[in-house]
């Protein structure tokens, strides 16, 4: 236990970063993480946390600065938390991200002579993201107001500009967060839990450049929905769709199970490699379509088809990475939970005209067991779950089959390296690429391949 109290300040050299991006500081082995300071820095920073075995600062003056910084161009940087990078500069983003990797995986999972690759960035890291969820709320004079939310907190920065999603949906939250106060709508309070309006959420067809809006309310009765509709439409003709999302659990999670379209399509349309797709408003569709396109491009390099393999894609959501591959194997087999990402996989596979796929709705280790039982063996698995990883019972499935490959796309870099231990019972983890899907945050995808011993 170190001898800091709270409130104390002191002066340091930063030697490290967290995978978070927070700058280490030691004193007697005991780590100080200090956010926005950078490796080399001489600080000055408040101790504002002390825990037994680590403590938080707050960074107050940079003594001397790392050539890695640099002034962050959006102005609610430091107080909101959709961003954490935006002091440093990209190339030092994009390094910081490769060795949160080797971190994982050559220091601590074991994995020393698995290759991997610097990470695949953006030519322009700015504006990518074809989906906001933006929060909705009313600030002391009861007037609506939209953001996102502070670091570690539940309260919302009202603001005017995002720079990392797609420049129309900046608009359209400014023209929606007007007319809220136009016609006095009701703003659901999550303290009380009351009120109508809680979220509105954009989408964007990257290539397609449709847009769809969806309020997300609690309760079905929305009497100013008309008017919105209207004026969206008026204002916006990029505009395809317009729903009404009914949500009224008081929990965490943004949109609930039923939508209701208000005008125009259920669905919007997009490109991803020449090959379209359809996404209602619930389908998991990757925030970033230009590193997408990288992404999946290096996880076909990995399958390396040849015209005759048989693929299982075991969370295809909307059939995005199988629909991918089925231009170059001879049959995909996608499994997928939820039934509505099925319906679109199937409208995707049709208007494509790809004959040779199969969606089916269910627990992947289930369906993939039935499969096995109709003598259908694949030669690539692939591989793209949650953030939480794989559970144990899906990896040792997929251990049963025996594809001669494996290719794993992850959000979290540290529960894929939990689930490599898995499959290094019979595969060999071959080479991993970063890919940079969110730049000026801390996340990483990655994707690997593995190929049987």
């Amino acid at each position: 236990m170190s001898t800091l109290q709270k409130n104390d300040i002191h002066r340091g050299r930063v030697i490290d970063l967290t995978h978070e991006g927070h700058g280490v500081i030691k004193i007697d082995r005991y780590p100080i993480f200090i956010p926005q300071a950078l490796i080399g820095e001489e600080i000055e920073y408040k101790v504002i946390k002390v825990k037994k075995n680590f403590a938080i600062g707050k960074l107050l003056n940079v003594l001397k600065e790392s050539e890695d910084r640099v002034e962050p161009p959006c102005v609610y940087y430091y107080k909101c938390g959709g961003c954490q990078l935006q002091h440093m500069t990209y190339e030092a983003q994009l390094a910081m991200k490769k060795e949160q990797v080797v971190n994982l995986f050559h220091r601590k999972g074991g994995f020393e002579d698995v290759i991997i690759h610097d990470t695949i960035g953006m030519e322009n890291p700015w504006r990518y993201r074809n989906k906001s969820q933006i929060p909705v709320g009313t600030n002391k004079d009861q007037q609506a107001i939209m953001g996102f939310y502070r670091q570690r907190s539940h309260q919302i920065i009202d603001m005017d500009e995002c720079l990392i999603q797609a420049p129309i949906h900046q608009e359209i939250m400014n023209k929606v967060k007007q007319w809220f106060n136009e016609l006095n709508v009701s703003i659901y309070d999550e303290q009380k839990k009351q009120g109508l309006m809680r979220h509105v959420v954009i989408r964007t067809g990257h290539y397609s450049g449709e847009v769809m809006v969806i309020f997300v309310t609690n309760g079905k009765k929305f009497k100013e929905s008309n008017i919105f509709v209207e004026r969206l439409q008026e204002a916006f003709p990029q505009i395809v769709s317009i729903k009404q999302n009914i949500n009224t659990s008081h929990s965490n999670v943004i949109m609930g199970p039923q939508s209701v379209t208000l005008i125009g399509k259920d669905t919007l349309q997009d490109t991803l490699s020449e090959v379209e797709f359809k996404m209602s408003d619930q389908s998991f569709y990757q925030i970033n379509t230009e590193q997408t396109e990288h992404l999946y491009q290096r996880a076909l390099d990995y399958a390396n088809l040849q015209g005759e393999e048989i693929v299982l894609d075991t969370y295809c959501g909307i059939g995005t990475i199988g629909l991918y591959m089925a231009q170059q194997a001879k049959h995909v087999y996608g499994v997928e939970v939820v039934q509505d990402a099925i319906d679109n996989a199937q409208d995707n596979a049709t208007k494509n005209r790809f004959n040779n796929t199969t969606f089916v709705c269910g627990k992947a280790e289930e369906v993939i067991l039935k499969w096995k039982a109709q003598g259908i063996k694949p030669d690539v698995v692939m591989i793209d779950p949650p953030r939480k990883g794989c559970d144990e019972t899906f990896l040792n499935t997929v251990l049963e089959l025996n594809p001669k490959r494996i290719v794993y796309i992850s959000c979290n870099p540290s529960t894929q390296q939990r689930d490599a231990k898995i499959l290094d019972q019979q595969y060999k983890l071959k080479q991993i690429t970063p890919v940079d899907m969110f730049p000026q945050t801390t996340h990483v995808e990655t994707v690997a391949q593995f190929d049987r011993k």
